[in-house]
């Protein structure tokens, strides 16, 4: 299948208005337990419904996979991937820093993504050779060129089976990027983290993680603004990375450095 990535921008900002209008609309309702601390409200999943059902009258030849009820549409190589509430701790308690992450992969590479954050009256997009934009007007990643500078987000720490294995090298980060950042910052909500790479508001992020609903939108935005995202041992991100680490190009390799040190600290 042929099809200019950049035409589908105006189909996916639509999925993302209809996603925003019912995330500020609805009360989170009855919540839906996904395992330990982990959750799903009745909002995520009328939001994973409406927008599937828009994309499957809007472009039927395209698959879908949706965090909360996984694939539903086969498609021929290229796949929509949501995330319908980025961020649902966040809402369910009242904090504005949640929102809907839209993105299109070809296989294991994002090609386009929208990720709206309404209360925040903010929405980002990109397609692969279009640039990013916010609400409209082009932006780019910061200047930083020291970490001393900068202030890097992280991912959430681990929660559920063998969280705290998982949480060492976690927390050996924390320490290390403590030591050396201006600041570390966690908003708890993947989409927000490489949208606000990508926008120059932060200077990095680090999650040591890469569900595809949680990447698949910000990661194309990101390096669309000018940002390295790369895996855990510098490579370039795809969908089937380890982790996910966004920053301008003077600051990956210390971070990577950073991030080896935690993981040898860690065991």
């Amino acid at each position: 299948m042929t099809i200019d990535v950049r035409t589908l921008l105006p189909v996916a900002e639509q999925a993302a208005s209809i996603a925003g209008a019912i995330i500020t609309s609805k009360a989170p309702g009855v919540v839906t337990a996904k395992g330990d601390r982990d959750m799903a409200t009745e909002v995520d999943f009328a939001v994973e419904h409406a927008v599937r059902e828009f994309l499957s009258r809007e472009t039927p030849e395209i698959g879908f996979l949706g965090e909360e009820e996984g694939t539903s549409r086969a498609g021929e190589g290229l796949t929509w991937v949501l995330d319908p509430v980025d961020g649902t701790a966040n809402f369910l308690h009242g904090i504005p820093l949640c929102g809907v992450s839209l993105g299109l992969v070809d296989g294991d590479t994002s090609l386009l993504g929208v990720i709206g954050l309404p209360f925040l009256n903010l929405r980002y997009s990109a397609a692969e050779g279009a640039g990013a934009k916010a609400n409209g007007s082009h932006i780019q990643v910061s200047g930083a060129r020291d970490l001393r500078d900068a202030i890097v987000a992280l991912g959430d720490y681990a929660v559920g089976e063998n969280a705290p294995e998982r949480n060492r090298p976690r927390f050996a980060l924390t320490e290390g990027l403590a030591a050396r950042v201006q600041r570390v910052r966690m908003f708890g909500s993947a989409a927000i983290d490489l949208a606000w790479v990508a926008d120059g508001r932060i200077d990095a992020n680090v999650m040591l993680s890469n569900n595809p609903w949680d990447t698949a939108a910000g990661v194309v935005i990101a390096r669309e603004a000018g940002a390295v995202v790369v895996d855990l041992d510098g490579s370039p991100h795809d969908m089937a990375s380890q982790a996910t680490i966004a920053a301008g190009p003077e600051l990956v390799t210390d971070l990577v450095a950073i991030l080896a040190e935690a993981q040898q600290a860690a065991g």
